[in-house]
């Protein structure tokens, strides 16, 4: 049976629903979540101790690979314990404070992470397209500049969002219809007139999604132009198979995220459900998978496996 929350709830303490209208499958819904969090944990920290130990990956497409890990294990760890305790232990209050705190962890992360992947789509652009100037194009200062300029972005964007909502009067009964802090759904609390901040975050949401994605689009474009330049079909197929599988990654990262804002800030009429879980699958599928797609099936990390152990 669905539990209660308070009606009287202090400002100063919030209480996330989990996924509204499903509290009677929580423990359900957990299992998954519980095991995309662990495969989270387990891929990515590996993948960073095989590229630490192993001084041949230290190329630009495994730092990149490194930074989307760090990203990956940040964004997961910032939502995924709360939520497996409000799907366990109804542990359904947060702090202010935390909440405030957590929503900046994720979306912050999430421009960081759509940022660092326009970066690895133009790395195998050059190095497919560009093969001989590849080192010298994209030498350590570049690849430091570039990681540097995704984290600065990201601040730049989110930090002016989660002002403007720690600055407005929240009301009571004091629940977040959602299982983390979205910022969406905090400003549903707002005491007055959030207009300026729903359309702030949309907008931002949707320039890095669209813009991004269409970098990325662009540079498997160019990488699929020069594939189909190959003589050896084998080597069609393998570099098909490997764009095919980043592309479908990368739009699970995309696709659910901006459905959830714009859904959560046009009211369409759908189960309140299948948004909260939209919003979930972009943060916890990618960052369990990215260490397969992008880590396992790439030979050299094999090897580096099969070195450490």
């Amino acid at each position: 049976m669905p539990h209660s929350h308070p009606t009287n709830t202090s400002l100063s303490e919030l209480h996330l629903t989990g996924v509204p209208g499903l509290q009677h499958l929580h423990h359900w819904i957990s299992v998954p979540f519980c095991i995309m969090y662990l495969v989270t944990l387990a891929g990515n920290s590996t993948l960073l101790c095989v590229i630490k130990a192993d001084p041949s990956l230290h190329l630009p497409m495994f730092l990149f690979l490194s930074m989307l890990a760090v990203i990956d294990l940040v964004m997961s760890t910032s939502i995924t314990p709360k939520m497996l305790g409000i799907f366990w232990f109804h542990s359904t209050a947060i702090s202010l404070d935390a909440c405030l705190t957590q929503m900046y962890f994720v979306h912050a992360f999430s421009v960081m992470e759509s940022g660092v992947l326009v970066a690895m789509a133009f790395d195998r652009y050059v190095a497919i397209c560009n093969p001989l100037r590849y080192l010298s194009i994209l030498t350590c200062p570049v690849v430091a500049a570039i990681g540097l300029a995704t984290l600065l972005r990201a601040v730049v964007f989110m930090s002016p969002l989660t002002f403007q909502i720690h600055r407005l009067p929240l009301c009571s009964p004091a629940v977040v219809d959602h299982s983390y802090c979205e910022h969406m759904a905090v400003l549903k609390l707002a005491c007055r007139d959030a207009a300026f901040s729903n359309t702030y975050s949309l907008s931002i949401s949707t320039y890095v999604g669209s813009f991004d994605s269409l970098l990325i689009a662009l540079s498997y474009a160019l990488i699929l132009r020069a594939v189909l330049s190959l003589s050896s079909p084998q080597a069609r197929r393998k570099a098909f198979s490997t764009c095919s599988s980043h592309l479908c990654l990368i739009a699970l990262f995309y696709i659910p995220g901006l459905l959830s804002m714009y859904m959560e800030r046009y009211h369409q009429e759908l189960p309140p459900h299948i948004q909260v879980l939209l919003a979930d699958i972009y943060l916890l599928i990618p960052p369990a998978f990215n260490p397969l797609i992008y880590g396992i099936r790439t030979k050299q990390i094999r090897d580096g496996v099969c070195k450490v152990i």
